[in-house]
């Protein structure tokens, strides 16, 4: 009897699969498709568990759907373009090309021992001049569409890295990357009309419904949809009208002061003859403005020296340039109502302004403290104004009698707004995507020509100094103008990364297309059926991908179905491991160590180099920084890939985090030696050895086979990926322990094979074989369950008296209500609790429950 020897057993059968080129995508319109993709990694050098785990659930469902029949798509790439790159080049004196290759090649041959279903035909790079070229031609086809522009926007600028940042990427007021104080500056930027699909990106969630509503719900506040009223306030020294945006209307009699935006053209304006404004404006231009950062920043302003008249009173509010309010969301000028917003309570109490309330609420009818009164739009309350009699309504009655009121006047208008701003793509830094314009003294801004397509970047570029090398690159900006044939030069700008993460499932439908799409290809095989990926790209990632299928779809390189170009969304948990940590006395800082320095007794952890104790932090996310990583080759030449596949599916929903143990891992491999020591002794006995014939165990045995068959199906068809590993171990118990005839065990085994291989392919393969199967099990028919082998002859139902069970009995599952009555009160439990009596009450729920009241 062989031994299970994972070395041996997986290439094997990865050659084979090679061989038979099992996971080669096709076309065929005779078969359903299924698209299953998980997010592409960016190439880092290493792969980690989490890729592990990640791209495990994916061919888990891939390799399931092959087996139903599908015709299935499950490709694989890289995000290669980025600042990373640049860095390393920066550190080591290398090329951005060269790290990034060499990375991708390391982390292909580390992919490829974990037996992937992958059709690596498909295979490309974002930064392969293929790919980025049809990327600058959907550019250019946005362009000619007005779904791309060109305009002057104030950008957060990180003086280290050289570059433009996303608000998402200044974290505390500096650069993710750099760490050094982001400064605001002007520059002409490129954006992506993306506002102009906020109605659709938000209402087409609703129709998400396999999507996981917490990303959902992430969306939609992204989004921001309000509704709200557009006011222009009349100037006091009659000067033009500050047009001023408010979600809350309702607020109005308690307006205090107005606030503008630091950008506002008005503070700019006073700016240049005013020298304390222009440095508070230079001040804010270094604040953090992503909203949790603006919430906790200190409110500061300057008083411009100026009033106007309030809408509805007789009374003027000073205009103030405030620290807290942003040029880019409704109209960059605000109403202040301290008494009821936090921010402008905080604002007014540190420069003497007045707080008024504007209505009363339960509780606090008089003074306001600390806290700003601020009611919930369906709460309650005394809403006061001079086109009202003190009337007790919701909050969101008020606001919308107000919007009305001042529509009925001409005094404003009613907006709806949406938080989501247009997406500015352009990127000061080489490693990306160059935008495919040129500039022409004679013509201004020009496209380049699509057949002069890929602008590739250039190879002979140095990152000596600080900046875009593009910028300093003579013979590469240098360029004839496509439109008069003029000298002209390049946009030196790159196009920021997200850009090429939004479109990529699209360029897998066909790959090699000399087109963005191809449409048989992309007909056939969009939309992605299921997409997996990590929750941190709930957001950006996604709400660009829709935008971008569907500006894809304007152009013709889409189909309408793909308007959403997502099915389903599984979000899976991390992979964890414990810390291992000492404090260093002559750094002050903590030394970690690898999980392999460390041993592990009776709870506690020891340096194995001294035997000194270490502090344990459990179950963190796996880091670099921490140590706390584990490798997955090593796991690899440890215990086999089908070991690492089957403890990330086994020990925890997919959707929670899953810590790793070299326990939990030992004991899987564990598992599978016993699954190969069983079915080896099953199969070195023929059928026709056994002599017996069919036992009365068989049907028992093949029952459960048939409830395996069962409910591994559902669990793999609902992610419940620990649910059907359960089943499994349930299964091979009941395998193990079974007295029935070789042959049903035979059959029994034959099935276990089958279920077990979309997670553990190679053992399957071996199993399959040892039982003398022809061909492969991964193009084997998946199992279908016998549904009268899934109905019970018995049931047991428990007996519940007063409420408490107390007992229970086993009775055929067709047995009368009537007979389970009989046997329910012969039962001693209930004989006892009767006492001689009746009982007052005796339900019997068929097949479920019986109840008696006694």
């Amino acid at each position: 009897m062989s031994r299970y020897d994972a070395a041996q057993i997986e290439p094997k059968w990865q050659a084979a699969w090679d061989e038979a080129q099992s996971f080669l995508a096709q076309r065929d319109p005779a078969r359903e498709k299924y698209y299953v993709l998980e997010m592409f990694p960016y190439p880092s050098g290493r792969i980690h568990m989490g890729h592990v785990r990640n791209y495990t659930m994916g061919d888990v469902i891939a390799r399931y759907k092959m087996s139903c029949g599908f015709s299935v798509l499950h490709p694989m790439g890289w995000d290669a373009f980025g600042m990373p790159a640049e860095n390393a080049a920066m550190a080591s004196g290398g090329h951005p090309k060269d790290w990034t290759y060499d990375n991708i090649a390391t982390m292909k041959d580390q992919m490829r021992p974990l037996g992937l279903s992958i059709d690596w035909t498909r295979e490309f790079a974002t930064c392969d001049p293929e790919y980025y070229g049809q990327q600058q031609a959907l550019f250019l086809d946005f362009l000619e569409k007005g779904l791309v522009y060109r305009k002057n926007a104030v950008v957060n600028w990180d003086p280290v890295d050289m570059t433009v940042l996303a608000n998402e990427q200044v974290i505390d007021g500096k650069g993710w990357r750099s760490g050094a104080d982001v400064e605001k500056r002007e520059l002409t930027q490129w954006f992506f009309k993306i506002s102009d699909f906020s109605e659709d990106l938000l209402s087409a969630l609703d129709g998400l419904e396999n999507w996981p509503a917490k990303v959902r719900l992430m969306q939609e506040n992204w989004i921001g949809k309000s509704r709200g009223i557009e006011i222009p306030f009349q100037r006091a020294d009659g000067g033009a009208p500050i047009l001023c945006y408010s979600t809350r209307p309702d607020t109005m009699r308690g307006a205090s002061f107005i606030a503008i935006s630091p950008e506002h053209p008005l503070s700019r304006e006073m700016a240049a003859t005013n020298q304390e404004l222009a440095d508070f404006i230079a001040e804010t231009r270094k604040m953090d403005t992503t909203e949790a950062a603006m919430e906790k920043a200190e409110k500061k302003g300057i008083d411009l020296g100026i009033t106007v008249r309030h809408p509805t009173e007789d009374r003027e509010l000073p205009v103030w340039v405030g620290n807290f309010v942003l040029m880019d969301y409704g109209t960059g000028a605000v109403f202040g109502c301290p008494a009821h917003d936090q921010r402008d309570l905080d604002f007014a109490r540190k420069y003497g302004l007045p707080v008024r309330n504007a209505f009363y609420m339960p509780g606090d009818e008089t003074e306001v403290g600390n806290e700003a009164l601020v009611p919930a739009k369906s709460e309650k309350v005394v809403f006061i104004d001079h086109f009202a009699d003190v009337t007790e309504c919701t909050s969101q009655e008020a606001i919308d009698a107000t919007i009305d009121w001042f529509e009925a006047q001409g005094k404003g208008t009613g907006q709806t707004k949406y938080r989501l701003r247009d997406w500015g793509l352009s990127r000061q830094r080489y490693w990306g995507c160059p935008i495919p314009v040129v500039h022409c003294d004679d013509c201004g801004v020009v496209p380049e020509k699509k057949e002069n397509l890929p602008v590739e970047l250039p190879d002979d570029v140095s990152f000596d100094t600080p900046g875009n090398p593009l910028d300093r690159h003579a013979t590469w900006r240098s360029c004839a103008c496509p439109k008069c044939g003029k000298p002209a030069t390049r946009e030196t700008d790159t196009m920021d990364t997200f850009v090429d993460s939004s479109w990529y499932f699209a360029r897998f439908t066909a790959p090699r297309a000399p087109t963005p799409t191809e449409k048989a290809d992309a007909e056939y095989w969009m939309n992605v059926d299921q997409y997996i990926g990590g929750i941190e790209h709930a957001i950006l990632h996604l709400l660009y991908s829709r935008f971008f299928a569907r500006a894809m779809e304007i152009c013709g390189h889409l189909p309408k179905s793909a308007h959403e170009p997502f099915d389903a969304l599984f979000t899976q948990g991390m992979v964890t491991h414990a810390i291992y940590k000492s404090d260093n006395p002559q750094t002050g800082r903590p030394d970690y160590y690898y999980p392999e320095q460390v041993d592990l007794r009776d709870g506690k952890a020891f340096f194995k180099e001294d035997d000194r104790e270490l502090e344990i932090v459990p179950s963190a996310k796996m880091s670099k920084s921490k140590n706390n990583v584990v490798d997955p080759l090593s796991i690899i030449q440890n215990y086999g890939a089908d070991t690492a596949r089957w403890f990330v599916l086994s020990d925890s929903p997919p959707e929670r985090d899953v810590e790793w143990t070299a326990s939990g891992a030992e004991a899987a491999f564990k598992h599978l030696s016993r699954v190969h020591r069983i079915v080896s002794e099953i199969a070195s006995q023929a059928e026709e050895d056994d002599q017996s014939g069919p036992q009365v165990t068989d049907e028992v045995l093949l029952k459960e086979m048939h409830k395996a068959i069962h409910d591994v199906t559902m669990g793999v068809e609902s992610f419940g990926f620990n649910a059907a590993i359960a089943k499994l171990y349930a299964f091979t118990n009941t395998l193990a322990k079974a007295k029935a005839s070789n042959g049903a065990k035979r059959q029994a085994a034959r099935a276990l094979a089958q279920l077990m291989s979309p997670m553990t392919p190679h053992l399957s393969e071996e199993l399959w074989t040892m039982l003398g199967q022809t061909g492969l099990v991964t193009g084997a028919a998946w199992p279908v369950a016998d549904a009268a082998m899934l109905v019970e002859d018995t049931v047991t139902m428990p007996i519940q008296i007063n409420g408490k069970r107390r007992s229970e009995i086993s009775v055929p599952a067709d047995m009368p209500k009537e007979e389970v009555e009989k046997l329910a009160l012969a039962d001693q439990a209930v004989i006892k609790a009767l006492d001689g009596g009746a009982p007052k009450k005796l339900i019997v729920v068929p097949g479920r429950i019986v109840n008696v009241v006694v």
